[in-house]
């Protein structure tokens, strides 16, 4: 976390709660022209001859050393599960998103392809029991700090996966593309994202009840871990406060665990005989999985992995969109305003709205009747920002199969667990999809 003021004070000085407060505020909404867009894709990784085949340890160790020999543009990183993620550079455009992630993701398939492995994108493994690949201080800690909360953390480590989307804070002065219209619009709007892209209905075999069960999980573990700040006309303000009352996961050391603290807020920790560092600060924010994190962009974080080789355009290009063309925003702006009050002013996503969401999806007929609104909009808009042809006929061929029949890829995926349930065919789930080159 750089200093506001320009300065380079060593990351070890000790920091006040007033200190934090300023620190938070100085680098949590970097405005200006949204210009830069970016995502993050995140995949389960399955046998390619069978997706409910265990992967193990060793064969995943192997092919994540093949794939850091192979040069992408992308950062490529390991979830604690062995989930794999690709988080693109900032770009210029939508279509330089793609182009560049679409290439990684081809360089990337054809190396576990030669290991007979596959990327799946679901939100939620539907067969295996959470499983930790990678051992590090830092995950033993979040697996005994989530642990208190129940069993959802674990799923949430080791078997969820998603699509997470980059939008540049906006502008500091009101309007549209304002970043305290983009901050609220995004809480609104990132329930419809859940119900429109919600792609995890099944754990352990079975449904779960909800379509979002990677969501769930996160509502399972608790506002202080998962949960926003209840909003206000102070986005800045908001997060500073919820990064100061929000529990310290852990306490970092340099030999032996790291110290897990129980209930201790980082408030009170700055007012503590031994005070955290400006550097315990820079590590708090990290502990902190709300479903929209402002890092001086704007990351949102709560879709669902989408099936299909190229499933994940489809919610970036219309994220992107809805937020960066300003008739496309005001339109969403508009549409989602009356879901607001479903929130009850309760942080997402522990509110009712992002819970239905979670649960129905799309079978709410006003997430629907909003969804198909915000589709309408970005298929407008998506022209203007210079979509390919085939980017704007998948957002339509997506608004056609599931938004306009309010569905979405999960009841596809319950379709075929009851079909196989009664032996019309072999359940392993839809890995591949239509390409859309980019």
């Amino acid at each position: 976390m750089s200093d506001p003021s320009g300065g380079c004070a060593d990351p070890r000085t000790a920091v006040t709660e007033a200190e934090v407060e300023a620190l938070v505020r100085g680098i949590c909404f970097k405005t200006g022209p949204p210009r830069r867009l970016g995502v993050e894709v995140e995949w389960l990784v399955h046998e390619l001859r069978d997706p409910r085949l265990p992967v193990s340890p060793e064969r995943l160790e192997a092919v994540y050393a093949a794939l850091r020999t192979v040069p992408l543009r992308s950062a490529l990183t390991v979830e604690p599960g062995g989930q794999l993620e690709l988080s693109s550079p900032p770009a210029a455009s939508l279509m330089e998103c793609v182009g560049t992630v679409s290439a990684d993701l081809d360089a990337v398939r054809a190396v576990l392809r030669r290991d007979g492995l596959a990327i799946v994108g679901l939100g939620h493994d539907p067969w295996h029991t959470p499983r930790r690949f990678l051992r590090a201080p830092r995950y033993d800690a979040m697996e005994a700090c989530l642990d208190r909360t129940g069993p959802a953390g674990r799923a949430m480590m080791c078997t969820s996966a998603s699509v997470q989307v980059c939008l540049d804070a906006g502008y500091e002065e009101p309007g549209p593309l304002g970043h305290v219209r983009r901050w609220w619009l995004a809480h609104q709007l990132g329930a419809v994202l859940v119900a429109a892209f919600a792609n995890s209905p099944i754990a352990g075999g079975r449904p779960t009840g909800w379509l979002s069960t990677r969501q769930l999980r996160w509502a399972q573990i608790g506002t202080g871990r998962a949960g926003g700040p209840v909003l206000d006309a102070d986005p800045r303000g908001a997060w500073a406060r919820h990064v100061l009352d929000s529990p310290v996961m852990c306490v970092r050391r340099d030999d032996g665990p790291w110290h897990v603290p129980d209930g201790l807020t980082f408030r009170e920790w700055t007012r503590s005989p031994r005070p955290p560092t400006r550097d315990d600060l820079d590590y708090h924010a990290t502990t902190l999985f709300p479903p929209v994190r402002p890092r001086g962009h704007l990351e949102l974080r709560m879709i669902d992995a989408q099936p299909g080789d190229d499933g994940w355009i489809v919610p970036l290009a219309v994220a992107a969109a809805l937020f960066d063309d300003p008739e496309a925003a005001e339109t969403a702006y508009r549409a989602v305003k009356p879901l607001a009050e479903r929130a009850h002013g309760m942080p997402a996503p522990h509110n009712p709205l992002w819970r239905d969401a979670a649960r129905v999806g799309l079978a709410d007929p006003e997430l629907r009747e909003v969804a198909a609104a915000c589709f309408a909009a970005a298929l407008r808009a998506l022209p203007r920002l210079g979509a390919t042809t085939e980017v704007v006929d998948a957002v339509g061929a997506y608004r056609d199969r599931h938004v306009a029949r309010g569905r979405c890829p999960a009841d596809d995926s319950l379709d075929e667990l009851r079909a196989a349930a009664r032996g019309a065919h072999p359940l392993p789930q839809r890995t591949h999809g239509k390409d859309i080159p980019s």
